[in-house]
């Protein structure tokens, strides 16, 4: 807080992208884009199945999660049919490409271009058995997880 009570601005956000599915990567995206646009230091640390984004082959396949997702208001029953996951992701696409948002390869491209950081998770780029060559060339490293909140000492962590 300043001497006049009113809140610092943010100068520094490290996002945390840990979900595999296009509801789970796009609002980090539109966050860190969001942020530099302001001028504030970005960094997107990509985890577990957040790494799909990253990935050179796997974020092709990312689809919208419809089983247990109580923003898409359908019971878990219909989002467990066959198939259901596929529609709705596609429905989901059509909306993002009517609004012109870049595809996620673009948009990670669009971000690290204004100088905000990519990095992986190396825990689980271990897991999952995931080199360096296996993500797309604008992330940085694969870093761990201290390094991560080193990297982010000072700012503001957002786990999307």
């Amino acid at each position: 807080m300043t001497e006049n009570n009113e809140a610092e601005p943010i100068s520094k956000v490290s996002i945390v992208i840990s979900k595999g599915s296009l509801e789970g990567v796009y609002p980090g995206l539109i966050m860190a884009n969001g942020a530099r646009a302001e001028g504030i230091d970005a960094n997107l640390f990509f985890t577990f199945f957040g790494m799909d984004a990253v990935h050179k082959k796997h974020w092709k396949n990312m689809k919208v999660a419809t089983v247990g997702n109580p923003g898409l208001h359908i019971p878990t029953l219909i989002g467990a049919i066959p198939g259901m996951s596929s529609l709705v992701t596609r429905m989901m696409s059509s909306k993002i490409e009517k609004l012109d948002f870049p595809s996620i390869p673009e948009f990670i491209e669009m971000i690290s271009d204004t100088g905000a950081g990519i990095y992986a998770c190396l825990a689980s780029a271990d897991l999952f058995g995931y080199t360096k060559d296996d993500l797309v060339d604008q992330v940085e490293g694969i870093i761990t997880v201290g390094e991560f909140y080193t990297m982010a000492a000072g700012g503001q962590i957002i786990f999307t």
